[in-house]
């Protein structure tokens, strides 16, 4: 028997989100989410995508190797247990791979021994996702476990765009550079956009506007990834729900100096109680727009400085590729908020960007142009699937291996 699916699992702190996928039509076979996990009631839900069926449950999840558990349990009820031969790999979300992991790339104890080496850059974030590598390893030592980084696709960013302009020696000796994020995201949308507009992803350029709590830029040439705004961290940037994103530097010792901060309360201010949230006390843009229609100018002008960004970043990336293609908006807000994709685009009318007010009302979970016909660069929506991408990518590694 063909092995050909593949497990995503996406190891949080406290939660663990995964899909099960056959990647002979990318089809979904199940999902689910398990959240809080450690504290005093953790909640699982799984869904079983062919049938619909979906089971909710409510009890303590002590620790991930326990939640996988319980997540294997809920695949065996539908008969998709980990313990099925179709099964090719566990493919995982890794947030930071560094210079190091440029591609995915199969976990062995090397491989997981730098990935926790590379935990000072993204302290928040890898080493839930060693947790939940080095578990799925214990349920099925067999299995090849591909770990996916979310910074793999803007390694190809040339050295200019990377560096910061601080001493080199420095910077080498602490990793300091721009490594960016969503980068599963990035990679699949520059594609999908490329589809959607008929051509192979090597022919076009495109801008793509991830924006979503967290959000980010990337200007892609010909497929491959020339510069982002996110950094050496994901609190660079545009202005997202609950991160600052650009910020002259000197405002943190200004803050330690006379507001007598410590390193600890900056980093909170800057990445949980500032961008929208920090500007009107909501970081979400429904809300956002409901006030701003009711007359509210503390929504309003949060919403302008976040478009201003927003449009600063496309009329840089506009210039960094030369040529532009396409524009696409993706996640949750790129996808679903058309206020902020016609706000992003008005006045960028000689730069050959426009979008049609008709076609950016309509709601749809497909691709599709938001732009008037005459256009010279398509403006897009294109939904994101990053489950789907690290998919993707993990039986493309191994697939070959299982048949």
């Amino acid at each position: 028997m063909t092995a050909t699916r593949v497990l995503v699992l996406n190891s949080g702190s406290s939660s663990v989100k995964y899909q099960l996928l056959d990647m002979r039509d990318g089809e979904r076979l199940a999902l689910g989410l398990v959240e809080r996990i450690g504290e005093g009631t953790s909640r699982l839900k799984h869904t079983d995508v062919t049938t619909g069926a979906v089971r909710e449950s409510a009890a303590q999840v002590a620790d991930h190797e326990a939640a996988l558990k319980a997540v294997a349990e809920q695949l065996a009820t539908d008969g998709l247990g980990l313990d099925s031969p179709e099964l090719a790999a566990i493919g995982h979300r890794v947030v930071h791979g560094g210079q190091a992991f440029t591609a995915p790339t199969v976990v062995d104890a090397v491989v997981l021994a730098e990935i926790e080496r590379l935990v000072p850059l993204a302290p928040l974030h890898n080493p839930a996702n060693v947790v939940g590598i080095r578990t799925a390893m214990a349920l099925r030592p067999d299995l090849p476990q591909v770990a996916v980084f979310d910074t793999a696709f803007h390694t190809t960013m040339p050295e200019a765009a990377a560096r910061y302009a601080i001493e080199a020696a420095t910077a080498d000796a602490y990793r300091i550079r721009r490594y960016g994020f969503h980068g599963t995201s990035h990679a699949y949308v520059s594609r999908a956009t490329a589809r959607l507009l008929g051509k192979a992803p090597e022919d076009v350029n495109v801008i793509v506007l991830h924006l979503g709590n967290g959000a980010s830029a990337s200007a892609v040439r010909g497929g491959r990834c020339v510069d982002t705004s996110m950094g050496l961290t994901p609190l660079e940037g545009l202005v997202m729900g609950t991160r600052s994103g650009d910020l002259d530097p000197a405002v943190i010792f200004h803050l330690m100096r006379v507001g007598e901060m410590s390193t600890d309360e900056i980093d909170t201010l800057l990445n949980k109680k500032s961008g929208l949230i920090g500007l009107c006390g909501d970081n979400d843009m429904r809300e956002i727009r409901r006030r701003i229609d009711e007359g509210d100018e503390q929504a309003e002008l949060a919403f302008d400085i976040y478009i201003h960004r927003l449009k600063k970043y496309i009329g840089a990336y506009c210039a960094v590729l030369g040529r532009v293609d396409a524009v696409a908006f993706t996640a949750g807000v790129g996808e679903n908020a058309g206020a902020v994709r016609e706000a992003a685009v008005a006045g960028l009318e000689p730069l050959g960007l426009a979008v049609d007010g008709a076609l950016n009302a309509v709601r749809s979970d497909e691709p599709r142009l938001i732009s008037p016909v005459s256009s010279r660069v398509a403006v897009a929506v294109v939904p994101t699937d990053e489950e789907l991408e690290i998919a993707t990518q993990t039986y493309a590694l191994v697939g070959n291996s299982n048949a």
